[in-house]
């Protein structure tokens, strides 16, 4: 039971946020490629496997993570209670388990198609090598919103079956909001990273953080307006998409205090409600 408590605190299953944000890109993209004049029973069973893989693949990069920041961890307040840097959990268990979850996670992959498999399989170079771009630049944030957002394209071709100017749009720009909402959860630890000379968005661009937010937002919203464009969506999206302003630019960047931790990770959880919204949104646009 104790063996338990800590592998669900080292793959985070008791802060779903994580595995929200990996989830929602996925469902964005399958919901705006899915036809719905056919039965819906396809659509929520791949919804289903997305959901699935969110989890599991977030679990395994959760623990490939403090594998690789274990001793990073120790020297961090929030962070050195983690299972593997407090030596709760031995860096070989750490691993087992990461295999285990990642076989889980491939027997959700083959159910898509040939192509949706290929490019999963592509992106998992990005989502182990991520914990490792702050050793070397300002920009992992930039690096995760990469990773993060690649199941926008996944949930598009399981569809589909190709790529095309309206998956790539939204996807770049999804890349724009993870870097946003990531910069602000780094604010958390900004004192810690800089003694420990761990490199972060948030410590590039700390002398003016809510002017980044507003241009990282700002390119996310022209990619959502530009996708409501090439789907040909109702009047009604572009009305509705006030209210993904709102909560961008008047909850999110007004209200950010990146002095306060706590304001920091408040405003970056709201997010899974943004989440829900665009997928709303695309709904709503669509119908």
């Amino acid at each position: 039971m104790k063996q338990l408590k800590f592998f669900i605190e080292l793959a985070r299953l008791k802060k779903p946020i994580g595995f929200m944000l990996l989830f929602w890109p996925c469902a964005w993209g399958l919901t705006l490629a899915y036809d719905f004049s056919n039965s819906l029973n396809d659509y929520f069973f791949y919804l289903s496997l997305f959901f699935l893989g969110s989890v599991l693949m977030r679990s395994a990069g959760c623990i490939v993570n403090d594998i690789f920041d274990k001793e990073f961890d120790k020297k961090v307040v929030r962070t050195r209670s983690r299972p593997i840097a407090a030596n709760k959990v031995s860096i070989k268990l750490a691993i087992f388990y990461t295999i285990m979850l990642c076989s889980l996670a491939l027997l959700v992959l083959i159910n898509f198609n040939d192509l949706t498999i290929i490019l999963a399989l592509g992106s998992m170079p990005l989502a182990f090598t991520y914990p490792l771009m702050k050793r070397f630049t300002y920009w992992p944030q930039l690096f995760l919103g990469i990773t993060f957002n690649y199941g926008l394209i996944l949930g598009w071709t399981a569809i589909q079956g190709d790529i095309n100017i309206v998956a790539i749009i939204f996807y770049l720009g999804a890349i724009f909001w993870t870097l946003g909402y990531d910069t602000i959860y780094g604010f958390q630890d900004i004192k810690d990273d800089e003694i420990i000379g761990v490199k972060s968005t948030s410590i590039k661009f700390k002398e003016n953080p809510k002017l980044f937010l507003m241009l990282c937002y700002l390119i996310f919203m022209i990619s959502l307006i530009l996708v409501g464009f090439f789907m040909k969506f109702n009047t009604i999206f572009y009305f509705f998409s006030l209210m993904v302003i709102f909560h961008l630019f008047f909850y999110q960047i007004y209200n950010f205090n990146y002095k306060n931790p706590k304001n920091c990770l408040k405003i970056f959880k709201s997010n899974n409600f943004f989440g829900a919204v665009i997928l709303l949104d695309i709904l709503i646009g669509k119908f």
